[in-house]
């Protein structure tokens, strides 16, 4: 049950996070940029908030992105300590990689990675929150606990971005001259 006021508000609490489920749901893929991970991050958002409730006052769909970006946030630092305890030649169980090899393996990486997936986390969260999830930039930048203006710079430099890395392979083949077999 989630925790908030008396009977009637714990209804109409149940009733808008049933209703924001589907909207947290598509913001967690865009997060973690597969179904598995996203429904993972949803049922720990929403057992999150179970658990711990709702502030009163607060509006509990936009109250579950941010739980949902905060997990995710918490489950990247995560990652990442564990990524570099398993990177230390101490831990290591196979002999240490070369720096070259590994510079190559990111290069592969990068240019596989879709033009969403490249875009920095706080552009991605902004694009994700305004131009997938529809909340307008006030309603995003309460979710982030971000200044307006910082959302709009945000969410300005990630279109620019995806229009840049969507048009770049078509420009490219574009500026190719063409062959003639003369």
């Amino acid at each position: 049950m989630i925790k908030q006021g008396n009977k009637e508000t714990a209804g109409t609490a149940r009733e808008a996070m049933l209703e924001a489920l589907p909207r947290v749901r598509r913001f967690a893929l865009s997060l973690t940029g597969n179904r598995h991970d996203a429904d993972d991050l949803l049922q720990n958002t929403v057992e999150r908030v179970l658990d711990r409730g709702v502030p009163e006052q607060v509006d509990v769909g936009r109250w579950m992105f941010k739980v949902c970006k905060n997990l995710w946030i918490d489950e990247l630092r995560a990652h990442s300590v564990r990524a570099r305890a398993s990177a230390s030649p101490e831990l290591a169980e196979e002999p240490v990689v070369s720096g070259e090899a590994v510079a190559f393996g990111e290069l592969e990486l990068r240019e596989v990675d879709r033009a969403m997936a490249s875009l920095p986390d706080e552009q991605r969260l902004v694009l994700a929150l305004v131009a997938v999830e529809g909340l307008t930039y006030r309603e995003a930048a309460e979710v982030l606990d971000t200044p307006l203006g910082t959302i709009m710079s945000r969410l300005a430099r990630a279109r620019a971005s995806l229009v840049s890395r969507l048009q770049g392979p078509r420009a490219a083949a574009a500026k190719q001259p063409e062959t003639s077999d003369e």
